[in-house]
């Protein structure tokens, strides 16, 4: 059931599929104002965080190969300086979008469990933001192994708006990664799915975490892989663990319920 917030709602509080798609408007309307509101103050520091990921190359440049970044258009060094500003503005606003998504899904949750919703917010934003870390930690790791490829008697000259948008999405795209055993708590709140159907694929969780991690890092750097998959592994089994312990206080607090109903029931 989505939010109740449009006062045409009926009295059960449903909406209709056109009070839902204006309530999904506005969060996407607010969490793009927000990523556009950052991303002005992220194209001033666009220029800081480009020395940053610059600095694998210039380690690369500094041994027996040339490494350099390359712009092969008039306006590519703007573009590239937007495209940063961009993705800035996706990081540093992350607390508000995240917020849009809990405001617009967690009122399906019954009133006891709506106590849980800044639970499940203030866990998503630090994860997020240490995925987030964690591929800012791996991507020189990640450089040096491919750059080693490279023949000794050979340039290494990379494109820049290439080079700029493999370190950055592979940046969110971790952040996104270690974010989504909240999601898989919150849709065990929701009732969709049972903590012991979340621990029944726990085989194929661990598969999909291992390709993730395959592809978001290199084959060769085994290293930088498992570096990786370790925490996101120990995020879903930690996912697992919250969601046993709900699902125990629901069944118990069902068990209650009937209780109390067939002792009031008349003899």
């Amino acid at each position: 059931m989505a939010p109740r917030t449009m006062k045409s709602a009926n009295s059960e509080g449903r909406m209709s599929l056109a009070q839902h798609l204006l309530e999904l408007r506005k969060r996407l309307f607010r969490s793009a104002l927000g990523i556009v509101i950052a991303a002005i103050a992220g194209f001033l520091f666009a220029p800081l965080v480009l020395d940053v990921l610059r600095q694998p190359i210039l380690e690369l440049g500094s041994e027996s190969r040339t490494a350099e970044l390359n712009y092969d258009s008039l306006t590519g060094a703007f573009d590239l300086r937007m495209q940063i500003a961009i993705y800035i503005g996706i990081v540093g606003s992350s607390p508000n979008w995240l917020y849009q998504i809990f405001a617009y899904i967690t009122p399906a949750l019954t009133r006891n469990e709506k106590r849980y919703t800044f639970g499940f917010f203030f866990s998503a934003v630090p994860l997020f933001l240490a995925g987030c870390a964690t591929g800012f930690f791996i991507f020189p790791e990640i450089v040096r192994v491919l750059a080693s490829f490279v023949p000794e008697e050979d340039s290494s000259i990379f494109l820049s708006k290439y080079y700029v948008d493999f370190a950055l999405k592979l940046i969110v795209a971790v952040g996104v990664a270690f974010v989504l055993p909240v999601f898989v708590v919150l849709l065990n709140f929701m009732g969709v799915v049972s903590a012991k159907g979340i621990l029944k694929g726990w085989r194929w969780a661990v598969l999909l975490i291992t390709i993730f991690c395959a592809l978001a890092t290199p084959a060769a750097d085994v290293f930088s892989m498992f570096l990786l998959a370790v925490p996101m592994v120990i995020l879903y089994f930690a996912a697992v663990g919250v969601a046993f312990v709900h699902d125990r206080v629901a069944a118990r607090r069902a068990e209650k319920l009937v209780v109390e109903s067939l002792g009031s029931a008349p003899a």
